[in-house]
């Protein structure tokens, strides 16, 4: 999506450990009104295939995922990373390593919100290793629900992640999709066919 491209060319910035920040516009300060393209974008790629659930993982998937489904009709279910005191004990739960953090997440969704026939997209800002993505698809299998497809905003391609998901059946449709990227010479992207 040339849209996306260019906005992560002027706003997005390479730090530290090769990581892209998008924090200006995508997962810290939200443009909503740039959101709403990429929701959109989203729908017409997987609008047909009746959604009625978009599932994410806090944080930073929540904003890209509450626009999108304001397309689609439905409501948006988010993994949580941390069980509350205010969530059912009846969950499922599934493990997501994050590469930015460190650490191992158990993540968990009330059973009371993902079903069985559900038809559920997967929305998230980022696919770099898959890890993220296999937690939240366990959760959708473990519901019995049915995984539509994974709607991603930014793919770094040249990690396995996307071949990964991509090998296990799951329909991933990348907004834009990274070849390589560093300080020196910037983002370089997979051209659209």
């Amino acid at each position: 999506m040339k849209l996306l491209e260019d906005k992560i060319r002027k706003d997005g910035k390479i730090g530290a450990g090769n990581v892209l920040k998008v924090d200006s516009f995508l997962n810290h300060q939200i443009d909503v009104g740039f959101l709403c393209e990429l929701g959109k974008e989203f729908h017409r790629r997987f609008g047909d295939l009746g959604v009625n659930k978009i599932l994410t993982i806090e944080a930073s998937g929540i904003g890209i995922a509450c626009i999108t489904a304001q397309f689609f009709g439905c409501p948006v279910v988010f993994a949580k990373k941390t069980k509350t005191n205010n969530i059912y004990s009846d969950v499922y739960t599934g493990k997501v390593d994050s590469y930015t953090h460190g650490i191992t997440y158990d993540i968990v969704v009330s059973k009371q919100f993902l079903n069985k026939g559900d038809r559920v997209l997967v929305i998230d800002d980022f696919l770099a290793k898959g890890s993220a993505l296999k937690g939240l698809l366990k959760l959708i299998e473990d519901a019995g629900a049915e995984v539509v497809g994974a709607g991603i905003v930014i793919e770094k391609a040249y990690q396995e992640g996307g071949s990964l998901i991509r090998g296990m059946g799951v329909r991933v449709e990348s907004l834009a999709r990274i070849s390589a990227m560093s300080v020196e010479n910037g983002v370089e992207f997979i051209e659209e066919v």
